[in-house]
């Protein structure tokens, strides 16, 4: 793992968080510290994962196109849930 590019130690923690078919898996900034090519990539197959393992994605995000992409949104400001 030391060779290989952030991305690409993404994909391989997404594809080791799969593995094991979680009925939820919980992803915390995926991509925060992955530049936007990488981090379109590791999105794509995290949704694509979730698609054909049928799990419960929970997804936090500062990305309002990336929370777009979710079936459901819930909004924290201020600490408070909206």
């Amino acid at each position: 793992p030391k060779t290989l590019s952030g991305g690409e130690q993404q994909r391989v923690a997404l594809a080791r968080a799969f593995v094991s078919k979680p009925a939820i898996l919980f992803a915390d900034e995926p991509t925060g510290s992955l530049d936007e090519a990488s981090g379109s990539k590791v999105i794509e197959l995290l949704f694509e994962l979730n698609r054909e393992n049928g799990s419960t994605l929970i997804l936090v995000t500062h990305d309002p196109q990336l929370a777009q992409r979710c079936s459901r949104q819930l909004i924290l400001q201020g600490g408070r849930l909206l």
